[in-house]
């Protein structure tokens, strides 16, 4: 059985953050949203994988390079324009063969990997199986209809009525026979080739397709509001460590990561958090679901519930939640005389200030 992995996309959603990175590096508890999905696949018995990427192909290999810190062995296929996950299929044609494979969107995250869905796919192999959870805003995802007995009967990709509940988690597995399902279907209004539509078609055929509602943990990291939410998640289960410096006068308290080379004096740390390698805190206070990635800078500020990228400051501000902070960015609080705002921002920038 093989892996599809899908990096191409262009996180529209992240940006300004993904003007610069690609989305599925964003980082979660100070690793790359794209890593936690290698590792499910990896754990799952699954060494043999394509990652499809795009623009930020370069980034992508840079990262995740061959694949052998994964105990994987990785594959780089070309999507020239983001034309649909079924055509993602498509064009791995080559690299699928005639195997088994699990299709899996490099920017969402289960909680418990996928080791026992794999597994159960392996024993019974039907045609397709699909994962389903959910959602209070089914227009926003592809949403499945099941009949009386719980079998698929129908798929429809965002729609503006939908008739269920139950959207679509971004991994799916299939036999070779989806190889013909993404030959047979048309583009959608969007230009796109949906695999909603190439599942649909294998329905219409009577094809054997099979869906697995989970109840636990899944997010599609796709937007701020959701990076913030797993990121959360996952400090939760951090394991708690000080690596680097701690002075006297610092007070840590709860499940709080603290990594080599970092330097924290004077300070108020409350977990779960993480502070990265050769990141400075100083007289600071760095509150609950907090990631600060390495070789940054908490001075004189109060921070908590966000994520900071590598490179950044935070020096004299009073206080910054809830927020998403991007590569080598300086944040200081602006003079008291005049009173104004100086602000530079880029493209589709978001800030809400405190009069």
């Amino acid at each position: 059985m093989k892996a599809l992995v899908l990096s191409g996309g262009a996180g529209t959603r992240l940006r300004p953050i993904t003007h610069t990175s690609a989305k599925q590096l964003v980082p979660v508890a100070n690793k790359p949203v794209l890593f936690y999905g290698l590792e499910s696949i990896a754990e799952a018995g699954i060494t043999e994988v394509g990652v499809i990427v795009g623009d930020t192909a370069e980034e992508i290999k840079e990262a995740v390079g061959d694949g052998s810190r994964f105990g994987i062995k990785v594959t780089y296929l070309r999507q020239d324009a983001p034309l649909g996950l079924a055509h993602a299929v498509l064009i791995a044609k080559d690299f699928l063969g005639d195997d088994d494979f699990v299709m899996y969107l490099g920017d969402n995250f289960i909680v418990g990997g996928i080791s026992g869905l794999v597994d159960g796919f392996r024993a019974e192999r039907p045609d397709a199986q699909i994962l389903l959870t959910k959602v209070p805003n089914p227009t926003s995802f592809g949403v499945a209809e099941l009949d009386a007995e719980g079998r698929v009967v129908a798929l429809e990709e965002k729609p503006a009525e939908p008739k269920s509940d139950l959207a679509l988690v971004g991994v799916y597995l299939f036999t070779p026979a989806v190889h013909e399902a993404v030959r047979a279907i048309e583009p959608s209004w969007r230009g796109e080739l949906e695999i909603t539509h190439a599942i649909q078609w294998l329905i219409d055929q009577r094809r054997d397709v099979r869906s697995t509602t989970i109840s636990g943990y899944w997010k599609d990291t796709g937007n701020v509001t959701d990076m913030l939410e797993v990121n959360r998640s996952v400090l939760e289960t951090v394991e708690p460590c000080r690596d680097g410096s701690v002075d006297d006068e610092t007070e840590i308290i709860g499940r709080v990561r603290i990594e080599a080379g970092a330097r924290v004096t004077g300070s108020r740390i409350v977990g779960p958090a993480i502070i990265g390698a050769d990141t400075v805190v100083h007289n600071a206070y760095v509150g609950p679901f907090t990631s600060v990635s390495e070789g940054c800078r908490i001075e004189d500020s109060e921070i908590e519930y966000s994520i900071v990228l590598r490179g950044s400051s935070i020096t004299g501000v009073r206080r910054v939640q809830a927020s998403l902070i991007g590569r080598d960015v300086e944040i200081t609080p602006a003079p008291r005389t005049p009173s104004a705002h100086r602000l530079v921002l880029g493209d589709h920038s978001k800030v809400q200030i405190s009069s």
